[in-house]
């Protein structure tokens, strides 16, 4: 039992629900808070992680990977720049800040800023259950009617089987995105989604299985890495790039229109009318949706055109095509890819087909269970979020459920990015502590069943 819940009324503030960098930067937060505070003050916090340890994006933690975003819209540095838990101060602590600096770049290697997040989260790991799957949230109502707490049904770690319970007054859900693939798409030792490229990539390297040809699907920034990536780890294969474009499009990373993922723009999504937030997201999908960094679409280009003079051609693109079906044939993939044009079909055999066709949001539904039920809809059955990111209820619910990642409908192109995620964290605080009430009596929490 966790000594956090040995009091018998230990009824939590706020439970996350995840523990990515979302829910990271708000234990930060709340751990930076409760420093400075008195204990009648502070926030009694805990954090449910499915995984056994930290992991982000794990798949994708190609070598030499970089992020898209500054160092500086890390964990804290937005909220608070002065805080210890700044990527600057994980490097100062590592012997690597002089080096950094020498490397004269904004955006640090991705393998190198997930360390940095697992510093962090070892640094708050007394505030975190790992390996606690969620099984249900269940609202909780006192004797005059009113739905003052949410109880959040996990399984223990090391015991599937047993599952353990947590009273709290507020959750914070942070649980990522999930891999989103094309209709009856079935994954297996042949077709896999790129979020599981890395440790696929070892495993296949490691068998001495052999492979002639890899279709790669997707025109996004993954989808360009992957087939990056492929074609560096299997030298004797011809690496097929599939997507409707004609080509690759360049990311918009200009100052004016990553402006679009300024604190402030938040503000001005978020009051628009519904017409005009679509606009802006139409208008500013290249920054996010589809586009690819330039400096890869040139060194792709560039190895393109190498082999094509060598006359060993194992970088090919079918372009304005879609993948229209997948057949097993022994060891192989026999995948029909339309030409759009002019609607020929032409039946590629394959070892493998790579799916880099995005993620998206989970479900809060089922996730959320019967505590679902109670959230706002808008006319498009989307829940309703306010600019504190707390899901808006009827009254009779004073509990709080924070959404941190599902809220693009609501807060804009950040949502799901790294750019506002301490602003956020800093937000969600204020908000616990503006709605924070006295606890209720004799309230138990994390009882064993």
């Amino acid at each position: 039992m966790n000594a956090l819940h040995d009091e018998p009324d230990a009824t939590l503030d706020v439970l996350g629900i995840g523990f990515g960098p979302s829910n990271l930067a708000l234990a930060i937060a709340i751990e930076e808070h409760n420093v400075r505070s008195s204990p009648t003050n502070r926030i009694r916090a805990e954090f449910l992680e499915r995984q056994p340890s930290f992991g982000w994006h794990r798949g994708m933690l190609i070598d030499d990977a970089t992020m898209q975003v500054s160092f500086l819209k890390d964990l804290v540095t937005m909220r608070n720049p002065t805080s210890d838990f700044t990527f600057l101060c994980f490097l100062r602590e590592r012997g690597r800040l002089v080096d950094f600096l020498n490397a004269k770049t904004l955006f640090p290697l991705r393998i190198e800023f997930h360390e940095y997040f697992a510093w962090a989260a070892d640094r708050l790991s007394h505030l975190v259950a790992y390996d606690s799957e969620v099984l249900s949230v269940e609202p909780v109502t006192s004797e005059d009617g009113e739905v003052r707490w949410f109880d959040v049904i996990s399984r223990v770690p090391g015991a599937p089987e047993r599952t353990v319970t947590r009273r709290a007054r507020n959750i914070s859900v942070a649980v990522g995105l999930e891999p989103h693939l094309p209709p009856d798409t079935t994954l297996s030792d042949r077709v896999w989604h790129n979020s599981e490229l890395v440790p696929r990539v070892a495993e296949l390297t490691g068998s001495g299985r052999p492979v002639g040809r890899i279709l790669v699907l997707g025109a996004g920034q993954s989808g360009a890495e992957a087939v990056d990536y492929l074609h560096r780890s299997f030298p004797g294969a011809e690496i097929c790039a599939v997507f409707a474009k004609y080509g690759y499009t360049p990311a918009d990373d200009s100052p004016f229109a990553n402006r679009i993922f300024d604190p402030e723009a938040v503000d001005v999504y978020f009051q628009s009318a519904p017409e005009v937030k679509q606009s802006l997201v139409e208008y500013h999908r290249s920054t996010n949706y589809s586009v690819v960094d330039m400096d890869l679409i040139e060194s792709l280009y560039a190895t393109m055109y190498r082999e094509k003079v060598l006359g060993e051609e194992r970088l090919r693109l079918r372009n304005v095509s879609r993948i229209r079906d997948v057949r097993a044939r022994g060891d192989l993939l026999d995948v029909t890819v339309e030409y759009l044009p002019t609607g020929e079909r032409e039946s590629i055999s394959c070892d493998l087909l790579v799916h880099a066709t995005g993620y998206r949001p989970r479900d809060l539904d089922s996730l959320l269970g019967r505590a679902a039920k109670l959230c706002l809809r808008d006319d498009k059955d989307s829940v309703v979020v306010g600019r504190d990111h707390r899901v808006e209820f009827s009254p009779e619910v004073t509990a709080g459920i924070y959404v941190q990642g599902a809220t693009e409908h609501t807060h804009g192109l950040t949502s799901t990015l790294l750019s506002t995620t301490a602003v956020r964290s800093g937000e969600i605080l204020d908000s616990l502590l503006a709605h924070r009430r006295a606890p209720a009596t004799a309230e138990t929490t994390d009882y064993v069943a």
